[in-house]
């Protein structure tokens, strides 16, 4: 009864959701204020409903109940309770769910903290919100059902994927969801102001928020899903442009873009129709991506599902929403004019070209992930595009943000003058130079990859820095005055200079270790050491250990530097008996300047195949990663992007 009860609360929320989205819709056409206020306990009542189901899906993997369809697929009996627990979105129909509720919880927060919305916005915005969940909620319950019965229930379940069964990975998927479904929510505010055709800095102020919480859960699943792959895959690697790590970095890039777009509208009212188009496209490239994680399209070891029914219904939905929104955008583009200019040189001008480098470098990641499906349908041959493509194409677009970055910030308004600014920056740019012929001059061979990952990390960090040391005139008043007005800067102020600084920092560790990580691939015989780099290596056993779930064997390698032990190494080959599946457990011995990289092969007769990395500065790549989405916090914090937070009155002082 307790599966048939989840069942019945998600057509509830279907029927409370399709309620949302045509009463307010029909209360802002005829100004019948009781249809408008019914937006809100709509949305309210429909996240208790999802959620509701949500947990009861959660107590049929906790309690293993295998009468489930979705449980014995994706459940064991003697699997850790944190995966029983990630067992739940860790398969299409759970993931789907989890989906549904992220959708529904946007539309309660905007229901409990939008009261300094206008009342008719606040409906268009709940309507348009409601509308995408009515898809999703049937597209749930006809093709997706996770409370569906077997006939005939299995003693066991079938476990989770192992590659699955991960602390990373048990985070990864909540957070891209948060980031994924949050840009529905500016999709919504971008389709209700085109519905009600009116684009203005208020609407900017009201969806910069949610394009910020967006923007920071994307980072966190990011970091959280590369950081996986680094341990768990064996691999070596933090990235590899794989169709589902694309499938999240489009949205990202899309929603940086919308970003800086929105505070050139509340700004100077300008880049209207362009934050609006950004706002559309960030909602339909996470729409891409669900459909190449679930419709089986494009082959990835990340991917939900396989099932090329559930991709239709996928692409229906994303040429329903993203065609109506871009027919409705054609339909409103007059409302949308600029009401002022601005120079080719300034901070709008400088804004408009980090967005084009932006959204042009996500069309490119497009292009790649999507290029082996065109060409099969087009020439039934089968292509793959990997990093050597990617690099090419990506690197310079990331090279050219990087340069613009810290002069655009510093910038004036409308008009400026590049000499004056640069004048500004001429010590990072003195020091950026510097550090990077360093680099060139010490490394080994003519690689210019680092050195030029270094000067433009030193350009970003220290630009940001400086425009925060501008911004409190460090130069002109006292160490005393400046510090207070570095106190009362505004938050989103300190937001974007972590997110600049957390940028240079991810370039520096991801240019250092690309141009200068060194590897080794042996035999390694028990006892022997073998050298790489400055780094000797000794195998001292490899011994059986069993997991609650699986069978392992464990390499036991120390690593020395001259004759000083500095670490012990435990890479991990695993074994899970119910899906017969092996898996790598790399051993990693971090430090601020290197990783020391161990994934275990194959036992042979006289010793053990070992994969051996020296990754420098590998550290920094998540240091710098974690740093952005510091700064996305940060800037939420800022009262100015908080909804219901209405401008603080002062008070005057009777005479």
């Amino acid at each position: 009864m307790v599966a048939e009860f989840g069942h019945f609360l998600i057509v509830l929320a279907l029927v409370v959701a399709s309620i949302q989205t045509v009463l307010p819709a029909i209360g802002v056409a005829s100004k019948r204020r009781n249809f408008i206020l019914t937006a809100e306990p709509a949305a309210l009542l429909q996240a208790v409903l999802t959620f509701g189901a949500f947990l009861v899906l959660t107590y049929a993997f906790v309690n293993s109940d295998f009468s489930l369809r979705v449980v014995a697929s994706n459940s064991h009996s003697l699997k850790p309770m944190l995966y029983k627990i990630a067992g739940v979105w860790g398969n299409h129909e759970g993931s789907l769910l989890l989906w549904v509720v992220i959708l529904s919880l946007y539309g309660a927060l905007v229901a409990l903290f939008g009261a300094n919305l206008p009342e008719t916005l606040r409906a268009r915005v709940l309507s348009v919100q409601a509308a995408i969940s009515v898809a999703f909620l049937t597209f749930l319950l006809f093709t997706s059902n996770p409370f569906e019965r077997l006939p005939h229930p299995p003693l066991d379940g079938n476990d989770l994927n192992p590659l699955l069964q991960d602390p990373g990975l048990a985070f990864h998927p909540p957070f891209l969801y948060l980031g994924y479904v949050g840009l529905s929510m500016t999709f919504s505010f971008a389709v209700a102001a085109l519905w009600a055709g009116e684009v203005n800095a208020a609407w900017a102020r009201w969806v910069r928020p949610w394009a910020l919480l967006a923007w920071t859960t994307l980072t966190i699943g990011i970091v959280l899903g590369s950081w996986w792959a680094y341990y768990e895959l064996g691999w070596g690697g933090w990235w590899f442009w794989d169709p589902v790590e694309n499938a999240s970095f489009m949205p990202w890039l899309i929603s940086a873009a919308l970003l800086h777009s929105a505070i050139v509208v509340e700004k100077r009212e300008v880049l209207k129709s362009w934050s609006v188009l950004l706002a559309i496209l960030g909602f339909s490239f996470s729409l891409i991506g669900t459909f190449i994680v679930r419709s089986g399209v494009i082959t990835s070891v990340h991917a939900f599902a396989n099932d090329p029914e559930r991709g239709v219904y996928i692409l229906m939905i994303l040429i329903l929403f993203t065609g109506g929104a871009l027919t409705l955008f054609a339909a409103r583009a007059s409302a949308l004019r600029a009401r002022s200019g601005f120079s080719l040189v300034s901070r709008e001008s400088g804004l408009v070209m980090n967005n084009l480098l932006l959204v042009a470098s996500c069309f490119v990641v497009f292009l790649g992930t999507i290029w082996p499906l065109i060409a099969e349908l087009t020439t039934g041959r089968k292509l793959s595009v990997g990093p050597p493509f990617f690099n090419l194409t990506f690197v310079p677009f990331l090279v050219g943000l990087a340069v613009i970055l810290p002069l655009a910030s510093i910038l004036p308004w409308k008009r400026g003058d590049w000499r004056k600014s640069l004048r500004k920056q001429r010590g990072v740019f003195a020091l950026a130079l510097a550090l990077g012929s360093l680099a060139f001059s010490l490394q080994t061979g003519i690689a210019y990859l680092a050195p030029v990952g270094i000067a433009l990390s030193t350009w970003l960090v220290g630009g940001a820095i400086w425009e925060l040391a501008d911004r409190v005139q460090i130069q002109k008043k006292d160490f005393a005055a400046s510090g207070r007005r570095l106190v009362n800067l505004p938050r989103s102020d300190f937001g974007k200079a972590l997110g600049h600084i957390g940028l240079g920092l991810f370039i520096f560790g991801a240019s250092a270790i690309t141009a200068w990580e060194r590897e080794d691939v042996r035999l390694a015989i028990p006892g022997e050491r073998f050298a790489l780099g400055a780094y000797e290596f000794r195998v001292d056993g490899v011994s059986p250990i069993q997991g609650p779930n699986y069978q392992a064997e464990r390499g036991t390698i120390s690593a020395f530097k001259g004759d000083r032990l500095i670490a012990v190494i435990e890479p991990e080959k695993r074994f899970y008996p119910v899906q017969q599946m092996f898996t790598t457990e790399a051993g990693i011995s971090s430090g601020i300047t290197r990783d020391l990289y161990i994934a275990l092969g194959e036992k042979q007769a006289d010793g053990i195949v070992l994969r051996t990395w020296i990754k420098p500065f590998a550290m920094w790549l998540w240091i710098g990663a974690g740093i952005m989405a510091l700064g996305g916090l940060v800037s939420m914090t800022d009262r100015r992007f908080r909804l219901g937070v209405g401008v603080r009155s002062k008070t005057v002082p009777a005479e």
